[in-house]
């Protein structure tokens, strides 16, 4: 099985608790900026630990929640926002445990993220604090324990946050032949695969079966001489490798594959047939999850999606794009669809979290390559083999 999500684990507090200098201690480098100075971390600073059973996580250092500077509600906000991101929370205080960790540790509840508490400066304080409900540490950056805090992550971390995903573990076996069709476009990347790509061949080679990799534009001269179990396209083919593969050979997308891993498979799959319900003047929001160079005649969320939905429904609609996990626009009941791309460079919890803000609304959910196949007129196809 191959590894697709790394833990994010999110390190709160107010300001001088120690965050800092905790990330410093776990990573064993001058990551973060320490200082005696009040709101010295002002936009979350990222560092990836590897740590022995889970592999590599990512910690998250955030700015005080008691910033109380110009800049404070700006950088409260981004630490907020952080909790959206996080698979884990790690709630660290110095001192009493006060109305502001109470408030951290009560929005860690309400959005069920698993913490522990750290009580810091343990070497100047001997002032043992009790806390309900949680799991708490003690602990000094001074003279750090570092084992101590990773066998808190260790407990705490879900094991779903980690642990490997299959993507084609339960479909394909030894010796089958696999067709990965990636087209060499002005969308390529220069000189590399795309993450998807490289995460599917890898998969296949730990399965042992043989992958062929051919551009769109060599399929019709490989078909004629193979008949692989399976051919898995980039969705913006989908037309020309569904009309050149024959019906029998079972056909998918990249980006289906990781819609199951990376999003909620059911909601898409319900979700996506919203499209024959759209209206003129019916917004539609876009959901990118990294930042890339904007290619605006090939870029498959802002150029070509928006031109096959309006194409197959033969509707006026406009769209709205989010890009990053930049926060989704306000009023999200406006969209009368939303959809996410595959979500490689992102986590699973990152994505559930931002598809549960839209179920609140009962926003209708589909993703890059099942909408495509929709509109391609493809989608019982294409999703027949994850449909048992």
């Amino acid at each position: 099985m191959v590894k697709v999500n790394r833990p994010h684990i999110g390190i709160f507090g107010k300001m001088n608790a120690g965050k800092s200098s905790l990330v410093n201690a776990l990573t064993g480098q001058e990551v973060a900026v320490v200082s005696a100075q009040p709101g010295t971390t002002t936009d979350p600073v990222k560092k990836t630990l590897e740590i022995m059973g889970i592999g590599p996580v990512v910690l998250i250092d955030t700015a005080g929640f008691d910033d109380t500077s110009s800049m404070g509600m700006l950088r409260i906000k981004r630490t907020n926002d952080t909790m959206d991101q996080i698979d884990l929370a790690i709630l660290v205080f110095a001192g009493d445990f006060d109305a502001y960790d109470h408030s951290l540790m009560e929005s860690c509840m309400a959005r069920k993220i698993p913490f522990f508490v750290i009580q810091n400066k343990t070497d100047v304080s001997t002032q043992q604090v009790e806390i309900r409900g949680a799991d708490i540490v003690r602990f000094s950056c001074k003279m750090p324990n570092v084992q101590l805090v990773l066998d808190k992550i260790k407990e705490h971390l879900p094991k779903s946050s980690y642990s490997a995903s299959a993507l084609l573990d339960d479909y394909v076996r030894a010796g089958d032949e696999v067709a990965l069709v990636i087209p060499i476009d002005a969308s390529a990347p220069e000189g590399r695969l795309i993450l998807p790509q490289v995460q599917t061949l890898r998969n296949l080679l730990d399965l042992g079966a043989v992958a062929v990799c051919v551009k769109d534009t060599e399929l019709r001269e490989y078909i004629q001489t193979h008949t692989p179990k399976l051919v898995i396209t980039d969705s913006q083919v989908f037309e020309y490798v569904s009309a050149v593969v024959p019906a029998e050979i079972k056909l998918t997308s990249f980006s289906i594959l990781f819609s199951r891993l990376k999003g909620d498979f059911d909601a898409y799959l319900k979700g996506t047939r919203a499209i024959s319900r759209l209206q003129d003047g019916d917004k539609v929001l876009i959901m990118e999850s990294c930042s890339h160079s904007v290619n605006k005649c090939d870029d498959i969320g802002r150029t070509k999606l928006p031109h096959w939905l309006c194409k197959f429904t033969g509707k006026k609609l406009s769209f709205d794009i989010v890009s990053n996990l930049d926060t989704l626009p306000e009023h999200v009941e406006q969209y009368k669809l939303a959809i996410q791309c595959g979500g490689c460079m992102v986590t699973r919890t990152q994505i559930l979290r931002r598809l549960e803000k839209l179920r609140e609304k009962k926003v209708p959910v589909s993703n890059y390559g099942l909408a495509i196949a929709y509109c391609n007129g493809i989608f019982d196809r294409a999703t027949e083999l994850f449909r048992r």
